[in-house]
């Protein structure tokens, strides 16, 4: 059953058209992503279908009653709001019964004897229409989703966040209010990449709703998505699957246009030079003939894509890259990572990951000192060059146009073995003449993004820092952005939550520890994964990690040692104990008291619940590791 249907809708922005001839209907539970360049209507579609944007022609038409959210990538939240009532403001007929149980709460308080019994019925009824809707376990879901997303005081204003905790509040509003159907726009921007695979996990496993995903994460689009609609040349083409099977059958359209389009030129070719070998006089027969070549040369061609081409000039580079040692790292005198020792030769690609906060933006201001060290020696080689792209793009000046942010009073620019005049340089970015004198306030964030790797790339450097250059950018431009980093013969490092992009560029990853540690990781993102023992699908941690990172889950010796012995007896009982505190603390979030007299220890009972839970989990699969380990032993001496 379709929740909603959009058929031949068009949309421009002045003078520019976006949307000319778009048809396309998402079905209740359906999985839908969007790709395409861009500029080419992917956010615009999507505010289409939800109801926020209204289309210049065509046709839009809804199921009755069905719910529809918009992510928005800048939300605006109520100011003075706290981040758990925002999260919960999406379920708007438990948020009215909850404001009635506490304005008749509020009366009973005062009440004289007349009015008493009144009120007190007001409040029964509104507690047996929240219970109705939910209950009060719908508070424990927010502060439970929201810490998931990184949001760990949930009762702090949403004014005094960043615009990135904002987005996760708005995030969690929508997960909570599970619409009929979810239009998530960029939604992994701010998140860690932890956060992303959470999200990819609850998406898949537990939001019911239809998802329209626009999004680059080129893994969360093939997880997540049954069919994918590309966006552009103003119309919408559907395929059917995931990111990977999308790229075979474009590939296979793209092979079949080309075919037809080789037929079409061979066909003009022989019909041009009948043309040349006929007399003036035209027969009937010959007429037709000439109307059909007409024809031909009417059709249009095939579209060529558009492509950035990324390359730089590379600076000569000395035997010292880089180095740290004993290095604090940390900002307003607050330790971030301690200790860190990191000796960074020529060739390596190294990716930061880490939860939000924990300092990888402040790492590599520090890398390039632009921070000093808290503690410790940071050592740039002689001949080290670096290029820096921040992850607010806070380098570019609004006030100016796009050539004068990248060019500057540059001549020429010198790319690899050419050189190119200014405006050939930016066209490689695909900023034509009259794109080059716009103002860069104007831009897109797609378009600031190009901007900023354009300003970034413009010196020669042998050692390229980048912070989140993965926002923003459509899928063909981070290929691109791929590509050039692989064939970049100097040194990369990089601060991203796209994994598939760390999959792509890394030779190892440097990850943030929750002791304040730094701990390197050889080989790509995925690698990275499996030496941790982390489950890539759902983000949790393994049961035991050995010093070097390889899970121990599943080893076999001949017999248990005496302490496995001893932890096999005893896990019954731990786990028997834990299971008796966390019914304690679920029984204390489902009781209205809590919220009414204890509001301010409900985060830490859902930090705790939370925390018992997977203790829990940890012990059983001990114990099944252990058991298994103790059975294979009988067997062995039987």
């Amino acid at each position: 059953m379709p929740v909603v249907t959009a058929t031949k809708i068009a949309r421009a922005y002045g003078t520019t058209r976006v949307l000319v001839d778009a048809s396309v209907t998402i079905h209740r539970g359906e999985r839908v992503g969007v790709v395409g360049a861009n500029g080419a209507g992917k956010s615009t579609l999507g505010k289409i279908l939800a109801g926020v944007e209204k289309a210049d022609s065509g046709t839009v038409t809804y199921r009755r009653g069905a719910s529809l959210i918009y992510l928005e990538q800048a939300p605006r939240l109520p100011a003075g709001t706290s981040a758990c009532d925002v999260a919960l403001s999406g379920l708007e007929a438990w948020c009215a019964a909850r404001q009635r149980y506490e304005a008749a709460g509020r009366q009973i308080e005062g009440a004289a004897t007349a009015s008493l019994a009144t009120a007190t019925m007001e409040q029964a009824a509104a507690a047996d229409d929240l219970e109705r809707l939910g209950g009060w376990d719908l508070v424990h879901r927010a502060e439970s989703i929201l810490g998931h997303l990184g949001i760990v005081e949930s009762q702090r204003d949403v004014d005094q966040m960043s615009g990135g905790e904002q987005r996760r509040v708005a995030l969690a509003r929508l997960l909570i209010a599970q619409p009929d159907l979810a239009v998530l726009d960029e939604p992994t921007n701010h998140l860690d990449v932890d956060t992303v695979a959470w999200l990819e996990h609850h998406l898949i496993e537990e939001y019911e709703g239809a998802v329209l995903l626009i999004t680059h994460d080129r893994y969360l689009l093939d997880r997540v998505a049954r069919r994918t609609v590309e966006v552009g040349r103003g119309g919408v083409t559907s395929y059917e699957g995931g990111y990977e099977t999308y790229l075979q059958a474009r590939a296979e359209r793209f092979a079949h246009e080309e075919r037809t389009e080789r037929n079409r030129q061979n066909f003009l070719r022989r019909e041009l030079e009948w043309l040349r070998r006929q007399p003036k006089a035209r027969t009937g027969k010959s007429k037709a003939r000439i109307h059909r070549i007409e024809g031909a040369v009417a059709q249009e061609g095939l579209d060529e894509e558009s492509i950035v081409q990324i390359a730089a000039a590379e600076a000569r580079t000395g035997k010292t890259i880089l180095e740290l040692e004993g290095v604090d790292v940390g900002r307003d005198q607050t330790t971030l990572a301690r200790s860190v020792e990191l000796h960074v030769t020529q060739g390596e690609r190294i990716g930061v990951v880490g939860p939000n906060g924990c300092g990888k933006s402040t790492l590599l201001r520090t890398l390039i000192g632009e921070l000093e060290p808290l503690a410790g020696q940071v050592t740039l080689g002689v001949n080290t060059r670096a290029a820096y792209l921040d992850q607010s793009r806070g380098g570019l000046v609004d006030s100016a146009t796009v050539y004068e942010n990248v060019i500057g009073d540059l001549a020429s620019v010198r790319v690899g073995d050419l050189t190119l005049t200014p405006r050939a340089y930016l066209e490689r970015f695909l900023f034509d003449e009259q794109s080059q004198r716009s103002y860069v306030s104007t831009l897109s964030g797609g378009e600031r993004a190009r901007v900023a790797l354009a300003a970034m790339l413009v010196q020669p450097a042998n050692l390229m820092v980048l912070d989140e250059p993965t926002n923003d950018l459509d899928i063909p431009t981070l290929a691109a952005l791929e590509s050039f980093l692989l064939e970049f013969g100097g040194t990369t490092i990089v601060v991203t939550h796209d994994r598939y992009f760390l999959d792509r560029i890394a030779t190892s990853i440097l990850a943030f520890e929750d002791d304040g540690s730094l701990r390197r990781f050889h080989g790509s993102y995925s690698s990275y994964l499996a030496q941790r023992g982390i489950d890539k699908e759902v983000g949790q941690e393994p049961v035991h990690v050995q010093a070097v990172g390889v899970s121990k889950r599943g080893a076999r010796s001949d017999k248990l040692s005496y302490r496995e012995k001893k932890d096999l007896a005893g896990l019954p009982d731990q786990i028997e104990a834990k299971e008796t505190q966390i019914a304690e603390i679920e029984r204390l979030l489902a009781d209205p008291a809590t919220y009414a007299e204890r509001r301010g220890e409900v985060a830490e009972l859902t930090r705790d619940l939370e925390s018992s839970k997977s203790e829990v989990e940890a012990m059983i699969l001990r114990w099944e590791e252990l058991e298994t380990k103790n059975e294979a032993a009988i067997q062995d001496r039987k």
